[in-house]
């Protein structure tokens, strides 16, 4: 980052386009840092300083859009991966486990719950008799349907600031960046 953007955050000097963009918060940290340690390259900082407050904001919004049909993000996560499997829309719960990082123990806690609402059931696995297998009911496939619909709205809010290309862009340079992580 050169030294121009740096003495000047926030401004078109760190931004692709005409408009400039008003300093934020990051903004604040990173020039806090640099006038204690000028040593320190801060462009790092600001960029995942960004992500973080991105991905906190973004997660208390779709938990907000999925509590209005009665789950969690977590729990929409599981009724969500048994929805994009496909017909039958089942899976193991060692599958849904891998799928979504979670601990077994973390997994059966869900899976309780989701069942007692009745979003989905669990039958013995017909291929292994020590297994079970989860399948979203009809009544967990509509709430699904609706809270997926919910959830994506509040992410295209989230995007008006940017147009097509920017967010095209911007869907490259994150995918470049987690393949790297």
């Amino acid at each position: 980052m050169s030294d121009a953007s740096r003495e000047t955050p926030g401004t078109t000097a760190d931004t692709e386009g005409p408009e400039p963009v008003r300093p934020d918060a990051v903004d604040a940290i990173t020039a806090q840092w640099s006038a204690v340690r000028p040593d320190l390259e801060t462009t790092p900082m600001a960029v995942f300083g960004r992500i973080y407050r991105i991905a906190r904001s973004m997660g208390a919004a779709t938990e907000l859009a999925y509590g209005r049909y009665g789950i969690s993000r977590g729990e929409f996560d599981v009724v969500a991966t048994l929805r994009r499997s496909g017909a039958p829309y089942t899976l193991s719960p060692r599958r849904l486990s891998a799928t979504l990082m979670l601990t077994t123990g973390g997994m059966t806690g869900r899976l309780d719950k989701l069942e007692k609402a009745g979003l989905l059931r669990r039958t013995p696995d017909p291929h292994d008799r020590r297994g079970l297998q989860v399948t979203i009911t009809d009544r967990g496939l509509a709430l699904v349907d609706e809270a997926v619909t919910a959830g994506v709205e509040v992410q295209r809010a989230a995007l008006t600031g940017l147009d097509d290309e920017e967010v095209r862009i911007l869907t490259g340079l994150l995918r470049k960046l987690l393949a790297g992580i």
